[in-house]
């Protein structure tokens, strides 16, 4: 079979779908070959665990699976701008008024900042990736060189799941400030089926019209989207400016008076919901592909754009719990219901339409980033390589940007906010982890540098990292007690002092490179854990679900589809290097070997 044959969905310039081109592998070819592969599935899943792709792999061999270059137009200022579009929308628009009223009070603000260290610590291991693998596969690219094809896999289908319910929860936001601004109730504007379920019979046509301007966008032009959300982010942050002004003029100091009406477990509890207002700035690094300097760029776009993020939503929610009491803050447009209660009713229209403004550029960037990340996906075929399609013209993922948003409008149709966000939170929560993660195994193993004994070492000091993380989680969602956190808390230490101590670094970043390293990355480990153990049950029982549907498909159709694929290129990768070595020894320049063919 050759490389035409297995990347020839990827390759093709239409759009119109064949059946070789989302199976185009060798055991997907007839009904026998794919019950002969699925026999092997034992071994082949062992492979696929234990195999790790490397740096060279992802930033030529799988990126050139997409036939066509993604353009590179970007530079640090339009990644900043796209941090800040892709992050700045529901989540402080609409969220913020629903933790301040039902967990937080005017305790939100610090809810907002316990979840936004952890996005910035997440931040830092993003931007040590991004920098060292620029490609377009984002977390999915960095877990598979670090962490294997398996776990990558799992986190890719987490990915996914995260860009199109946080799509759908945006373009239902979406609906309701739109509702503000013509004076109506978000409900006017949607179609109630009484005998569906409340949470699944509010369907909303808005939502998925939105999404269908916004894939258009998004099909055009990577530069054209990066120039609009430029023009809509600046608006939106003039905006954003007059609420913070506006609503300390109209502030009322006793708002303030019973700060944390609902203890620090309201806090924890609001910030792990809270942490969807911060999904997006992933998407920044999916660009780096499209990045003129990675190693300039990426770092001063993304942590620019988070620390600027995080100071507008404190002083966001402290405007907002400041003009009126936290108990009457309305759930869906609570900053414009905010200056009708003030007497200030014509601000509302500003503050609406800045929310649109704000919530259209998130939709774009999540748009862009989540189909780089599809596009990725199936350049190594765990799925349909015909989703790797990059149009010629375009220069953009046409199959892969058009499909998501497909999925992310069906989502947005029928599903309320409250689901969307604490689920969002779960997988965004696993997959921040599981990056921090891998940048300890980059720092600490590289095969054939580190020593048995170190590996050893290594892997201890991961588990009680992790144990001691997932304990205190366990801990602080059962009891009220402390002593948990003595037991705890120190066994974290001890993992992480070990580490620091006992274990010498393999690998050292070549252009920039998370700091204090392995206390950072450690602290994000530690701190996801503990806001994924403050989110409710049945958020927990859809994730499984989900992470179950997952683990079918990869054993029944992603596995084959990539272990052919990776065996498929390691031969020709073989017999590359072997033509390439006969080709000197027949020109002479390897006098030392002989001109007998070797057996082996």
């Amino acid at each position: 079979m050759s490389r035409m044959g297995i990347d020839e969905g990827a390759r093709r310039r239409g759009c119109a779908p064949r059946r070789e081109d989302f199976f185009p592998e060798e055991s997907f070819r007839s009904f026998g070959s794919y019950s002969k592969a699925f026999k092997e599935t034992p071994w082949r899943l062992k492979d696929r665990v234990l195999s790790r792709s490397n740096d060279n792999t992802e930033l030529v061999e799988v990126k050139a699976r997409s036939s066509h270059e993604m353009k590179k137009t970007l530079n640090w200022w339009d990644l900043i701008w796209f941090g800040i579009g892709a992050v700045i929308g529901s989540g402080i628009f609409v969220l913020t008024g629903l933790e301040a009223r039902d967990d937080a009070g005017p305790a939100v603000v610090l809810s907002y900042v316990v979840s936004g260290i952890s996005a910035l610590l997440s931040v830092f291991c993003y931007t040590e990736f991004a920098v060292e693998i620029p490609v377009a596969g984002g977390s999915f690219a960095y877990l598979r060189v670090e962490l294997g094809d398996f776990v990558a896999f799992i986190a890719a289908g987490n990915i996914l799941l995260e860009y199109v319910i946080g799509g759908a929860a945006v373009a239902r936001s979406w609906t309701s400030y739109f509702a503000t601004l013509c004076n109506k109730k978000p409900d006017d504007f949607r179609i109630i089926v009484h005998k569906m379920n409340p949470d699944y019979g509010h369907l909303d046509p808005i939502a998925v019209g939105i999404l269908i301007i916004i894939t258009i966008l998004a099909v055009y032009s990577t530069k054209g989207s990066s120039i609009f959300n430029y023009i809509a982010s600046l608006f939106h942050m003039v905006v954003i400016v007059f609420i913070i002004i506006a609503g300390l003029i109209n502030a009322k100091t006793e708002n303030y008076t019973d700060f944390v009406p609902y203890g620090v477990r309201g806090v924890f509890k609001a910030s792990a919901v809270l942490f969807f207002a911060y999904v997006g700035f992933d998407a920044v690094s999916t660009m780096a592909e499209e990045t003129k300097d990675p190693a300039k760029d990426i770092p001063i776009g993304l942590v620019g754009s988070m620390v600027l993020t995080t100071t507008l939503y404190c002083l966001l929610a402290v405007t907002l719990c400041l003009m009126q009491p936290y108990k009457t803050i309305d759930p869906d447009a609570p900053f414009s219901v905010a200056f009708s209660v003030v007497g200030w009713d014509w601000a509302k229209y500003i503050v609406a339409l800045g929310a649109l403004k704000g919530m259209t550029t998130v939709l774009l960037v999540s748009a862009v980033g989540q189909a780089r990340y599809l596009t990725h996906i199936a350049r190594t075929h765990m799925m349909p390589p015909w989703f790797a399609h990059v149009h010629e013209k375009t220069g953009t993922p046409v199959n892969a940007t058009v499909t998501m948003l497909a999925a992310t409008a069906i989502i947005a149709f029928f599903t309320n906010l409250g689901i969307l966000a604490n689920l969002l939170s779960i997988s965004t929560l696993f997959i921040f982890m599981l990056v921090a993660l891998g940048i300890l195994v980059r720092r600490y193993y590289s095969s054939g540098v580190t020593t048995k004994q170190n590996q050893i070492k290594l892997i201890v000091c991961l588990v009680i990292i992790l144990g001691s993380s997932c304990g205190i989680a366990a801990y602080w969602a059962s009891s009220d007690g402390w002593i948990g956190y003595v037991i705890a808390g120190p066994l974290w230490l001890i993992g992480t002092g070990g580490l620091w101590l006992g274990v010498p670094q393999a690998k050292q970043p070549k252009l920039w490179g998370v700091p204090l390293v392995p206390w950072l990355p450690s602290l994000s480990i530690a701190i996801n854990i503990f806001l994924l153990g403050s989110i409710d049950k049945q958020s927990f029982i859809r994730f499984l679900a989900w992470t179950g549907f997952l683990l079918v498909y990869y054993v029944f159709v992603g596995l084959h589809a990539s272990y052919d694929t990776a065996k498929q290129f390691e031969t020709q990768k073989g017999t590359k290097e072997a033509e390439a070595h006969w080709n000197k020894v027949e020109e002479g320049v390897d006098g030392k070997v002989s001109h007998t063919p070797s057996t082996s």
